[in-house]
């Protein structure tokens, strides 16, 4: 290990080029200059430091973390940077891309029949295709169908739990509750392939018991069983409550018998909620204690019989008459109790005139069965379901309260052919055996107000990584050129494409060179092409074995003639030619450093106690999907937009041979005889 120079007492504060200090051991040291001749002048003992600093001292890269391997003089750090393969830029650009309206779909069906059309010079289907693609993968039916997916483990106990624990979720004891269940779960034959099913199935747990709490706490479950545990229990307690109050009251009156004497001549000597003034003879004859008892388990039929009111006077205690189990799941959700009474100002509000009344509306009124009912479309249902939440912040049907009194419940019900959906299913693994169809706009929108971006399903980004040196011309190329000119500058449609007419031309291309700009599907990029004549071309000709021997002289040549050709090419096919043969990627390596650019790979790691990590797990060198610039576009040799239209099959001139009044002409000829005449 090198040991640090120690830095003398005189030389810690001395900065002078012409410092004669005598040379000391332990006070100072001689004055020299750097020996890589970078004008530097210092004492011996800051040589170290001076390392540190010098501009032409060798040190690696600044990025030598992130993967560049190159070593240079500290100058040249700066300068460096702008060509660094470490150094990566991903792009940002974002845009939205709506879904179809129902009613302009003329054109998108048309397009979807004729997929097969050249995609590659039809950029806006090519680019809303692949949005469509991403979107598609990832939206998760659970996500907007919770209610049909399946669960093949649970369903398998499901009809022998359900039905008949249904009566115990609504006790009042939970030990009842509890035995009841273990009672009907040991009663169904579980395989051992279903156990061990269920014991890897981490889901099984948590919905049973999600599905048990949610029966508990059902307002319409809870109220009924709450009702009819109430008839049981108070029958039975009502009696055995009645022979306690007797007793105790026979006891009392045997010492009292003036008490008995005056009861039997006002004619009611019973203690039941429907004889008049039994509270009044409870509060005279039982303790506070016994009093409350008989509220608790005869508060209801008191209430019905009209001994005791449901809601006192405000100058008054409230007494609560029952308790309502109200089922929330969100604070939207929440429903006013039935219990609740509006203020007389809000019943006879004279700006509500228009009566209100309950209504329940099921698709049972259309007169038809479940089998007759129309299919729902997948996609259709999920890009609106979704188009909802983006615009309006909920889901279709979701319970809103319009006041403190009034709520708006409904529900969309789906009846999809390929229901139930598996549980990680997205809408590309539905429709992933169906013929192709394009959903979304070709047209899209870089600015918004409807919507946060941050959170949207609709926003997109490009993400392609570049060169810190090659982000400039892929944003002035493939976004501000070609992505926001595709609506009628640089690509043109027909005028009749609304009525299905999908006819398009390019009306640009690079100056001063005949090529075109097309989309690749495997890189899901715009890519450049140029045209090659005929004669230095395959000519209109396949490729065949006979013909390999032509490739094969390419393959022969020396390795630098193939590394200068190499030279000349852009990221992007340097990207192709890297996988044509192993000596062409041979070739394509030794310009890695030069036009390549090195990513990282990186893996989670999970520890035993939960915790998680990330690593760096090796270096990945490869090249951009950058196509050469682009700095000047000129106009495309390609005819006028008018001379389609002499064809097109969707332009349906209407002749006219009978003539026909000009606007206002009858005025002018009841003018002009007015003048006439007056002359």
């Amino acid at each position: 290990m090198k040991m640090a120079k120690v830095i003398h007492k005189h030389c810690d504060n001395c900065y002078s080029v012409h410092c004669q200090a005598p040379v000391n051991l332990s006070i100072s040291c001689m004055v020299i200059k750097c020996h890589k001749h970078c004008g530097a002048t210092f004492h011996m003992c800051k040589q170290d430091e001076h390392q540190l600093l010098c501009p032409y001292e060798m040190v690696p890269c600044l990025n030598v973390d992130f993967g560049c391997p190159l070593t240079m003089l500290r100058h040249k750090l700066a300068k460096h940077l702008e060509v660094c393969p470490a150094s990566v830029v991903c792009c940002s650009q974002e845009w939205n891309r709506w879904p179809v309206h129902e009613t302009d779909m003329t054109f998108y069906r048309k397009v979807s029949e004729n997929l097969q059309l050249n995609t590659e010079t039809n950029l806006d289907v090519a680019l809303a295709l692949r949005d469509q693609a991403l979107l598609f993968q990832s939206i998760k039916m659970k996500n907007i169908f919770p209610e049909m997916m399946e669960d093949p483990v649970f369903q398998n106990i499901s009809t022998g739990v359900n039905s008949p624990v249904k009566d115990a979720f609504c006790s009042l004891d939970f030990s009842e509750f509890t035995e009841n269940v273990r009672a009907e779960m040991e009663g169904v034959e579980v395989s051992q392939e279903e156990r061990n099913a269920l014991a890897k199935n981490d889901n099984v747990a948590s919905t049973k018991n999600y599905n048990t709490w949610e029966r508990i706490f059902k307002k319409e479950d809870g109220c009924n069983q709450a009702v009819k545990n109430l008839n049981k229990e108070g029958k039975w307690e009502e009696k055995e409550e009645q022979k306690y109050l007797n007793c105790e009251v026979e006891n009392r009156n045997s010492h009292k018998g003036a008490v008995s004497d005056t009861r039997n001549m006002d004619g009611a000597t019973g203690l039941a909620p429907w004889q008049d003034g039994v509270l009044e003879r409870l509060g005279k004859e039982v303790n506070i204690a016994e009093y409350n008892m008989y509220l608790v388990h005869n508060g209801a039929m008191l209430i019905n019989f009209g001994q005791l009111a449901a809601c006192t006077p405000r100058e008054k205690d409230f007494v609560y008459g029952n308790l309502e189990p109200i089922e929330v799941q969100t604070v939207r959700s929440f429903n006013v109790p039935a219990s609740y009474r509006a203020k007389r100002s809000h019943l006879k509000d004279p700006s509500h005139k228009a009566k209100t009344a309950h209504q329940s509306v099921d698709t049972a009124d259309l007169g038809l069965s479940i089998e007759d009912l129309p299919k729902s479309e997948e996609v259709s249902a999920t890009l609106l379901c979704s188009l909802e939440k983006e615009l309006k912040g909920h889901f279709i049907s979701e319970s809103a309260t319009t006041d403190g009194l009034y709520v708006n419940i409904g529900t969309q019900t789906y009846n999809f052919s390929s229901a139930p959906f598996k549980a990680d299913a997205s809408l590309a693994d539905v429709i992933a055996e169906r013929p192709c169809g394009l959903y979304f706009d070709v047209e899209t929108e870089s600015v918004t107000r409807r919507h946060n971006k941050m959170s949207s399903a609709f926003s997109y980004i490009c993400g392609h990584s570049f060169r810190r040196d090659e982000y400039q011309s892929h944003f002035r190329n493939a976004h501000c050129d070609i992505q926001a000119s595709l609506g009628g500058w640089y690509q043109q449609r027909c005028p009749l494409a609304y009525l299905g007419c999908t006819f398009s031309q390019i009306r640009f291309h690079p100056a001063g060179q005949q090529a075109t700009i097309k989309y690749c599907q495997d890189v899901s990029t715009l890519v450049f092409q140029p045209h090659i004549p005929a004669t230095l071309g395959d000519g209109g000709k396949s490729w065949s074995p006979r013909r390999s021997a032509d490739f094969n002289g390419l393959s022969s040549l020396p390795l630098e003639i193939l590394q200068h050709i190499a030279g000349y090419l852009d990221s992007f096919t340097l990207l192709q030619l890297s996988q044509v043969s192993h000596l062409m990627r041979d070739v394509c390596a030794t310009l890695l450093q030069e036009r390549g650019m090195v990513l990282l790979e990186w893996k989670k790691k999970t520890y035993s106690h939960g915790g998680s990590s990330w690593k760096s797990r090796k270096k990945i060198w490869r090249f951009s999907s950058l196509f050469s610039a682009v700095d000047r576009w000129s106009f495309s040799n390609v005819p006028s937009m008018s001379e389609h239209l002499k064809s097109c099959t969707f332009y349906q001139r209407e002749e006219r041979r009978e003539p026909v009044a000009l606007a206002c002409l009858k005025e002018v000829r009841e003018r002009h005889g007015k003048l006439k005449h007056e002359r």
